[in-house]
């Protein structure tokens, strides 16, 4: 089984003054999502779905992905902040035997790949790896890490 678990692209706004769960992802963010998203056609990633956090930055980083790449896109409240590794085996089992991609938020998913990899790795924004699972799902080898800089010289 593969799994991507994708971070939300950019969505740092220096004026923001409403709550946080509530920021959506910038211009630059959006630009870079599409980027990511056509680097990882070009790797030949095609999970079977895409399952995301509700928090808007996510949610918009989902939505360029899954549309990009013509997958099937669903929500995952597990997703949100707080996710961890009890949250992961839940949404592996209903899932089973289903490549996935998760779009999520940092700590949550580099601390899901330290208990699955023990990779010590910290996404970027807009980051993705790549892991496949042992047939026990309940641990796995990072195959790829990728920072959105690496799809930089895509066009968007």
């Amino acid at each position: 089984m593969k799994l991507y678990l994708l971070r939300h692209g950019l969505a740092d706004w220096p004026d923001w003054k409403r709550p946080d769960d509530e920021r959506p992802l910038t211009a630059e963010g959006r630009k870079t999502t599409r980027r990511m998203a056509k680097h990882l056609h070009q790797l030949q990633a095609q999970p079977a779905v895409v399952l995301s956090s509700p928090l808007p930055r996510a949610w918009e980083t989902a939505e360029i992905t899954a549309e990009l790449l013509e997958l099937e896109l669903r929500e995952e409240n597990a997703l949100g902040p707080g996710f961890n590794a009890a949250k992961f085996r839940r949404i592996i089992e209903e899932n089973r035997g289903k490549d996935l991609m998760l779009v999520g938020h940092e700590p949550d998913f580099s601390a899901v790949v330290r208990a699955l990899t023990g990779g010590d790795v910290k996404l970027a924004k807009g980051g993705i790896t790549r892991i496949d699972l042992a047939p026990n799902r309940k641990t796995g080898r990072l195959i790829w890490l990728i920072p959105p800089k690496a799809a930089k010289g895509r066009r968007a």
